[in-house]
């Protein structure tokens, strides 16, 4: 048996994925605010829960903002780091099944990566995403739980937080349908409920993002934006990111496994022989 394992060490989760055959094994998740605890808890949580030796793991890749703290193998094994950019890309691509896209990584920030005839690209990112959402709603709401966000959001109204297109015009204007945000958080009403907030709070961050796709899409001849990270496991976020699709003619794919993309993209950047360092 011979098993690749990918492992993305974000700034406060830890994803990991296997790969054997071209076939993903056992995607999964630990939240942790310790990069190398996070680490080592999913990668022996992997190795239990699907009964495996080490001696059946060919290579473990490691990327994300918390890979700079693991400075030698791991348990003996051949480890390497691979740039995060080129995890996006590669992870984002192979997922989508597209030749080229515009990667988008939403995590606790947003990096956003051209990938194309064969390379890959940072073109930029925002600092909006899932931190954004926890800062806010933690202020707002007093609510530091991203799933209880979620979960509140479900019975939200953005009329009652959102000011719309249709709210400040009578007539129709070119290309803007009248449930188009005009200003996010701009008609907050004294009887909004907690519901309405965190929605509201789910909306904005997850349409700045958009927009920042939309923009990057201007820039080239890409119409494609494949969404990877873990805030493409909220559930608000394909008929959002499906409005801004509509609104601008440009196709927004949640693909399988999305929130996995960067862990499966550094398992790959073995598989293709692309750039990595060994440790």
């Amino acid at each position: 048996m011979s098993i690749t394992i990918g492992i993305d060490i974000g700034g406060s989760r830890t994803k990991i994925i296997g790969v054997q055959n071209g076939r993903i094994i056992t995607p999964m998740l630990v939240r942790a605010n310790d990069p190398v605890a996070s680490l080592f808890g999913a990668f022996g949580k992997f190795i239990d829960n699907n009964n495996l030796n080490l001696t059946d793991i060919e290579k473990v890749m490691i990327t994300g903002v918390g890979s700079s703290y693991i400075t030698k193998p791991i348990y003996r094994i051949p480890t390497a780091r691979v740039e995060e950019f080129l995890a996006n890309g590669l992870g984002g691509l192979y997922l989508s099944g597209l030749g080229k896209a515009i990667i988008v990584s939403m995590g606790t920030g947003t990096a956003l990566v051209k990938a194309a005839d064969g390379n890959i690209t940072h073109i930029g990112g925002t600092g909006i995403g899932g931190g954004t959402i926890l800062g806010l709603s933690g202020r707002m709401l007093n609510i530091r739980d991203i799933q209880l966000v979620i979960q509140t959001a479900e019975e939200g109204d953005l009329s009652k937080v959102d000011l719309m297109v249709g709210d400040i015009t009578k007539g129709p204007l070119p290309g803007l349908p009248p449930h188009t945000t005009a200003s996010n958080f701009g008609k907050i009403s004294d009887l909004a409920t907690n519901a309405d907030i965190a929605l509201g709070i789910l909306n904005l961050v997850l349409q700045a993002i958009g927009m920042t796709a939309v923009f990057a899409t201007k820039n080239s001849d890409i119409d494609k934006v494949v969404l990877i990270g873990y805030l493409t496991t909220i559930p608000q976020c394909q008929e959002i990111f499906n409005g801004l699709g509509e609104l601008f003619g440009i196709g927004f794919i949640i693909p399988t496994n999305s929130e996995f993309g960067t862990a499966f993209g550094a398992a790959l950047a073995y598989l293709k022989k692309k750039n990595y360092r060994d440790l």
